[in-house]
């Protein structure tokens, strides 16, 4: 498992390609929000695949995504799915691999039920990282690492606490200290 954060990201939604995608970042929202992530429009029931490898950190629901999974991936990124319709077959503290279906497009939580799509943020150090770039090829935008004292893991204890799920099987459990 690479412990650096990825520089491309496949699309995780079934049957839609980079030029499909519409950069979405910073566009206003409800309660004087910005979007920080993009939403990628499909038929609703559409597969929802891990984008990385990772821990399955948070499956569970909140008012504005809904049904929402949350997948710890290289380089401590956290990779949050929102809107789900349904969830796949894992459960926290689960391990996933890139491209495994961990849920299906939906109008949960304040989704228009006449549209449904996958919420995809990106977050690294706590910091949203705009996801299109790297779903579109152009490249991260963001921090590479989590800086000391944040409550996140760095780089080094990510990758060995991955390489221990891998070896042994175990389901891991991490929130910050």
């Amino acid at each position: 498992m690479a412990a650096d954060p990825p520089a491309r990201l496949p699309v995780p939604v079934d049957g839609v390609r980079p030029p499909d995608l519409v950069d979405t970042w910073g566009a206003a929202r409800s309660g004087g929000r910005r979007h920080e992530g993009i939403d990628i429009f499909a038929p609703r029931r559409t597969p929802v695949r891990s984008a990385t490898e990772g821990i399955v950190t948070r499956r569970g629901g909140n008012p504005l995504g809904g049904r929402t999974v949350t997948v710890l991936g290289p380089g401590g990124w956290r990779h949050y799915y929102a809107h789900l319709e349904q969830y796949g077959g894992q459960g926290q503290g689960d391990w996933v691999e890139a491209g495994e279906v961990i849920g299906f497009v939906g109008t949960s939580g304040n989704a228009p039920d006449h549209a449904p799509h996958l919420h995809y943020a990106v977050f690294a150090a706590g910091e949203p990282v705009n996801p299109y770039p790297l779903l579109s090829g152009s490249g991260p935008q963001g921090p590479e690492d989590a800086p000391s004292g944040s409550g996140y893991p760095s780089r080094s204890e990510i990758h060995g606490r991955m390489t221990v799920a891998i070896r042994s099987r175990i389901r891991l459990r991490w929130s910050p200290a």
